[in-house]
């Protein structure tokens, strides 16, 4: 039987690497992207090769559109077309909007947004081709939803995502090709050090930051074959943040 292979954009760490290992418990080879962290790519391929899992790393930066598309393209034909895809990487540059410079508003939105476009586009025809049922998730953030002070660019970006993933769903939904987002609150990631922990967490009704672990069991389901009647969704994992 042959093992589906599900790529995780920015699986060196954080909730990417989270991720990557609940795809590998689930039975699905791996592909861990990174685009710098090299080491810590390796390291989430160890993780799961520990558990006799399946994984190989794979390296471009999702910013760019030709780089995106050769590493892909090679990867699939060394390998096999993917039977999922979760688009985690991205980046934040957080300045009030008044302050916010042309290369912080143009960095996000070409790296959360566009690289969508430049990871999802090229592997889109190979998922179709398969004749098989195929799952296409993408990491959004409550402030695509709600916007967040400070973050005028990756509120814009995300809520762009979902904008672009729900459109993509309609295109796919026909061919058993599943698109959903799942949106995190607040997680407790080296993302969120330096942050005034306490104050935020009297906002979230659980009064508690979540961890990767959770934001990667409702990915891991996504994934699933149980999940094969739910497309075109926006799920939270906040805490209530946002409800």
């Amino acid at each position: 039987m042959t093992i589906k292979t599900v790529l995780v954009t920015g699986a060196s760490r954080g909730i990417g690497r989270a991720i990557a290992l609940e795809a590998a418990d689930q039975g699905f080879a791996v592909v861990v992207h990174y685009v710098r962290d090299a080491e810590g790519a390796a390291e989430t391929v160890k993780l799961i090769e520990r558990k006799a899992g399946h994984a190989r790393t794979l390296a471009f930066d999702i910013a760019n559109r030709d780089e995106c598309r050769a590493a892909l393209e090679s990867d699939i034909e060394n390998h096999e077309a993917y039977y999922g895809v979760v688009c985690n990487a991205g980046v934040t540059a957080d300045a009030s909007f008044p302050q916010m410079s042309g290369d912080e508003w143009d960095t996000v939105i070409r790296t959360n947004l566009d690289g969508f476009y430049n990871v999802i586009n090229p592997l889109v025809m190979p998922l179709v081709r398969r004749k098989q049922p195929g799952r296409i998730i993408v990491l959004t953030s409550i402030a695509g939803i709600t916007g967040n002070r400070g973050q005028a660019n990756y509120a814009a970006s995300k809520a762009g995502l979902i904008g672009a993933a729900k459109s993509l769903s309609l295109e796919l939904a026909k061919r058993d090709i599943t698109v959903n987002c799942v949106a995190p609150g607040i997680i407790d990631t080296d993302m969120t050090a330096g942050l005034p922990l306490d104050e935020m967490k009297k906002q979230i009704p659980a009064r508690r930051l979540g961890n990767p672990g959770e934001v990667a069991a409702v990915i891991g389901f996504l994934l699933s074959e149980k999940s094969s009647y739910i497309t075109r969704q926006v799920i939270t994992v906040d805490g209530g943040l946002s409800a």
